[in-house]
């Protein structure tokens, strides 16, 4: 199993969203919009930049999504292809191998919890 989040421009969350529930067998996912960071440009160049106690952020969203390893690479392509503009910020995927996953409901684990 493979978690995968990505950071990316929050206006491009519902198009990112609804092009991956067209994925079959897509387990589900966590969206949160009021995410805040800076990249290498430590948000320089940003017109939408955030300040907070000094430090300035820009404001991000942020997915993640936890899947069969066979769901991985269709996952990444799908968030690559629909959250890229060309321009700085478009985000990051991060993509971590999963040990466990335990539903709290019923107890299941591994890849029939997720």
């Amino acid at each position: 199993m493979k978690e995968i989040k990505a950071i990316i421009q929050p206006f491009l969350v519902t198009r990112v969203v609804e092009a991956l529930k067209q994925i079959e067998g897509l387990p589900g996912l966590t969206v949160d919009r009021d995410i805040r960071g800076f990249g290498k440009t430590q948000a320089d160049e940003s017109r939408y930049k955030i300040v907070d106690d000094l430090v300035e952020y820009v404001p991000k969203a942020k997915l993640e999504i936890v899947v069969p390893d066979e769901l991985a690479e269709k996952v990444i392509q799908t968030i690559q292809t629909h959250a890229h503009t060309g321009n700085p910020g478009d985000g990051k995927i991060f993509v971590v191998e999963v040990a466990e996953v335990i539903k709290i409901r019923t107890g299941e684990r591994g890849e029939k919890a997720i």
